[in-house]
């Protein structure tokens, strides 16, 4: 009997994890996080809108007091772009690269052949 409630209660917490995670794609897929850089800058401009009211009704239903967020601006589009010619560079010079640290280390090798 305890090996049928342990069995159990191991798939409930299975059910309850992949519902979170299937929740949590569904609301990423919903609020357009996982589509265009366009589309992420206009999830992360509603959220911005969002929290700050629903933060401060929290933190006045708790009785807390947090500190003024600090103002980070922030574009998803430029961070985007700077990424993808980051790993464009740096795979165009990857070769020359390669070449590099193969010379530095026949060089290394020849140095404690001597």
């Amino acid at each position: 009997l305890a090996a049928l409630i342990a069995r159990q209660v191991s798939k409930t917490i299975l059910a309850t994890k992949m519902t979170i995670a299937g929740g949590a794609l569904y609301v990423a897929c919903d609020y357009g996080l996982l589509g265009s850089s366009e589309q992420g800058s206009k999830a992360l401009e509603k959220a911005k809108a969002a929290l700050p009211p629903a933060i401060e009704e929290w933190m006045t239903y708790l009785g807390l007091e947090l500190p003024t967020m600090p103002k980070i601006e922030f574009s998803p589009v430029q961070a985007w772009n700077s990424g993808v010619r980051w790993t464009v560079a740096a795979l165009s010079d990857a070769p020359t690269k390669a070449t590099e640290y193969t010379n530095q280390g026949w060089r290394y090798l020849k140095d404690l052949t001597k």
